[in-house]
C-alpha cells in the first residue's frame, strides 16, 4: 500500500480532483446550458402561448362585436317587420273598412233603385187614375153642364186645407124659384191621387158620407147626381 506521504500521491490527489472539479464543471455547464435551453424555449412558448392568446381575445372581441352588430341589426329588423305588419293590418282594417262600405253604398243604391221604381210605379198609377178621373170629369161635364146647367171651374187657392189646383163645380136650376141661383161644391185632389171635398155652398151634412163613398168608387158622376140631389132636398126643404 501506498503510504500517504508518498509525494507523488499528492499529485494524484491532486489530479484526481481536478479531474472531479472539471467534470462536475463540465456537468454543469451542460445543466446550465441544458437550463438555459429549456428556459429560452419555456420564454417562446410563453410569448407564443401570449400571442396566441391576444389573438384568441383579439377575435374574440371581434366575434362579440359581429354578434351584438348581428343582434342590433335583428333588433331592427324585428322592429321594422313588427311595424310592417302593425301597417299590413291597419291597411287590412281599412280595406275591410271600405269593404264594409261598398256593400252600404251597394244597398243603398239597391234600395234607391227600387224606391225608384216603387215611385215609377206610383206615378204611372197615379197618371192612370189620374186619366181615369180626367175622362170621369169630361163625362160629368158632358152630362152634367150640357142637360143640366152644370159649370166646372178651375181655381188655385194656396190658403185652403188643399193646396194646388181645384176644381169648383157650380150647379144651377136647383131652385123652383130662382132657377139661376148658384150652389157650389169645390174639390181637390191629394197627393196620392185621391179625391178630396174642400167645401159646399149651402153646407152639406151629408157631404163626408158621399166623399167617403167616392173613394171608394171613384165614381165622380155619381157623386155629383148625389150632390145635386142633395142641393135639391136642400132647396126644396
Amino acid at each position: 500500500m501506498t503510504s500517504i506521504t508518498d509525494p507523488s500521491m499528492k499529485d494524484r490527489f491532486t489530479c484526481s480532483l481536478e479531474e472531479i472539479h472539471n467534470n462536475h464543471l463540465k456537468s454543469y455547464a451542460e445543466i446550465i446550458d441544458t437550463i438555459s435551453e429549456l428556459s429560452h424555449n419555456h420564454r417562446q412558448f410563453v410569448k407564443s402561448a401570449v400571442d396566441t392568446c391576444l389573438k384568441k381575445c383579439k377575435d374574440d372581441k371581434k366575434l362579440f362585436e359581429t354578434i351584438q352588430e348581428f343582434k342590433t341589426d335583428l333588433e331592427k329588423k324585428k322592429m321594422a317587420l313588427k311595424e310592417k305588419r302593425r301597417a299590413i293590418s291597419d291597411m287590412m282594417s281599412e280595406v275591410q273598412e271600405k269593404e264594409m262600405q261598398k256593400e252600404d253604398i251597394i244597398l243603398k243604391i239597391q234600395r234607391d233603385k227600387e224606391d225608384q221604381m216603387k215611385r215609377k210605379d206610383l206615378i204611372e198609377s197615379q197618371n192612370r187614375a189620374n186619366k181615369d178621373r180626367l175622362r170621369n170629369l169630361q163625362k160629368a161635364r158632358l152630362v152634367f153642364q150640357d142637360h143640366l146647367g152644370l159649370e166646372i171651374r178651375t181655381i188655385i187657392d194656396k190658403t185652403q186645407m188643399v193646396k194646388g189646383e181645384k176644381l169648383q163645380f157650380i150647379f144651377r136650376n136647383i131652385s123652383l124659384s130662382d132657377q139661376d141661383s148658384t150652389y157650389v161644391i169645390t174639390m181637390g185632389i191629394k197627393e196620392n191621387g185621391s179625391y178630396q171635398i174642400v167645401s159646399s155652398d149651402p153646407v152639406l151634412e151629408c157631404l163626408p158620407v158621399l166623399e167617403s163613398r167616392l173613394q171608394e168608387t171613384n165614381n165622380l158622376p155619381a157623386f155629383l147626381a148625389n150632390v145635386r140631389k142633395e142641393f135639391i132636398s136642400k132647396a126644396r126643404s
